[in-house]
């Protein structure tokens, strides 16, 4: 990608003012959700252990009576895949109109997914109705053996992956190929259209490949900032594609020094050239906004910008916070922290930061047509709405003033927007015109 950057003297501040930008306002332009009890059926041959899943969600034994345990008022296992966890929309449509959105590994570790198959979709929105559409899902395999470990499916015909093998965060459409950041090597997945692997590429910073703890080459015991410099849960949750066909993946989490420590509050991201299938060594840092700690998905607007979801760890309106003691009726660690921010990457300074634009505040939309279409717990003012998940992972431009955005629902773990109710698949569109316009 081509930078024109600022003069040095600017580019000097940039690292210094690197947490500051604009705050700018966000309205409710549409409200559509999936309901969090959405399941397809899996192909028809694929292991007949998979039409059910879920069975490793309630610790390392298998539970093999469906539907047996409940958690936020669902029964697993389930009958079929859940269609949950929207983790990253492609910055193309589908030649329909569609949006191409990337389902999770499953049920949020390597450990309780074995049964979850992999997949990308295509999906419909309709906000006059408040619906979202299942139109097409593509299960990922690897059939021609590339994946360059042990597989969970590794003795069938098929081999497909499942949220064991990898998990899924961010996904581009280049050509005739997708690809797709995970998180457990992290690796850089490019598949055909209808899922086949075709490459599987290690993240190499500096010519060192980084890798995180749960990366199938580490073995016990191994030592932090040294064996693997990713934490848990780190890896790409956003892949961005730039105009010029460069792709950027952004680790979630900070990289860790030697000591095993934090490098700092800010994030790396990496360039990749799908023309040659290699990286291409360019990289810049993202410092995170101030009570963030991770990343949702990042996605290119034009040439140079591109949106940014930054978000905490918590769930739920903090007016119901859990007082000292309180363990009913309230969130136990409240979402504070939820923000979509504007960056330039023709702005970097010399100390490698981005520059940061603008931003708004998802926990503050305006909602003055009331077009909030669920019930949302705790103290909200009228003509406010909320966008309180712990997961919020896909963000598209969608047209001249808005954007898209939609939360990974954590089947059945989430409960963000009730207490005690497992949050749907929820899509919302903004009109964000300064947000847009920012420079």
């Amino acid at each position: 990608m081509t930078r024109h950057l600022f003069p040095m003297a600017f580019c000097a501040m940039l690292g210094t003012a690197a947490h500051a930008q604009d705050m700018v306002p966000a309205t409710l332009a549409g409200h559509a959700a999936m309901p969090a009890f959405s399941f397809s059926a899996p192909p028809t041959d694929a292991p007949r252990e998979t039409f059910v899943s879920g069975r490793f969600t309630n610790g390392a034994a298998p539970v093999n009576t469906p539907q047996s345990i409940e958690a936020n008022g669902l029964m697993r296992p389930f009958f079929g895949q859940p269609v949950q966890g929207f983790s990253g929309f492609a910055a193309q449509r589908g030649a329909d109109g569609t949006l191409i959105a990337l389902i999770d590994n499953g049920f949020g570790s390597k450990a309780n997914s074995s049964d979850a198959l992999l997949s990308f979709t295509r999906i419909s929105t309709d906000f006059d109705a408040g619906t979202v559409t299942l139109e097409d899902r593509i299960w990922l395999s690897d059939p021609n053996r590339l994946v360059p470990f042990r597989i969970t499916h590794e003795a069938t015909e098929a081999r497909y992956l499942t949220g064991a093998d990898f998990d899924l965060e961010g996904i581009q459409v280049v050509g005739e190929r997708v690809y797709i950041g995970e998180e457990f090597g992290p690796y850089l997945i490019e598949a055909t259209l209808d899922g086949v692997v075709t490459g599987v590429f290690p993240t190499l910073l500096d010519g060192a490949e980084i890798r995180s703890p749960d990366h199938p080459a580490l073995r016990i015991p191994a030592e932090a900032g040294t064996d693997w410099t990713l934490p848990r849960s780190g890896g790409y949750e956003g892949l961005a594609l730039a105009p010029d066909g460069t792709l950027w993946g952004m680790l979630e989490k900070p990289l860790l020094a030697e000591t095993g420590e934090s490098e700092g509050s800010f994030l790396r991201v990496l360039a990749f050239d799908p023309a040659t299938r290699a990286w291409t060594g360019e990289s810049f840092k993202f410092a995170l906004t101030d009570g963030a700690v991770a990343i949702g998905d990042f996605n290119f607007i034009d040439d140079t910008r591109a949106l940014v979801i930054e978000r905490d760890g918590g769930q739920g309106h903090p007016s119901l916070a859990c007082a000292e003691g309180q363990t009913d009726g309230c969130f136990e660690r409240p979402a504070e922290v939820k923000r979509v921010t504007l960056i330039d990457t023709a702005q970097i300074g010399d100390d490698g930061f981005v520059r940061r634009v603008a931003q708004i505040d998802l926990m503050d939309i305006a909602d003055p047509d009331g077009l909030s279409r669920l019930p949302t717990d705790g103290d909200i003012p009228d003509g406010r709405f909320v966008f309180p998940f712990v997961t919020i992972e896909s963000v598209i431009r969608d047209g001249d003033e808005h954007i898209l955005i939609s939360n990974d629902n954590n089947l059945p773990f989430s409960a963000g927007r009730q207490l005690g109710v497992a949050d749907s698949n929820e899509i919302i569109r903004l009109h964000v015109p300064e947000l847009l316009s920012a420079e």
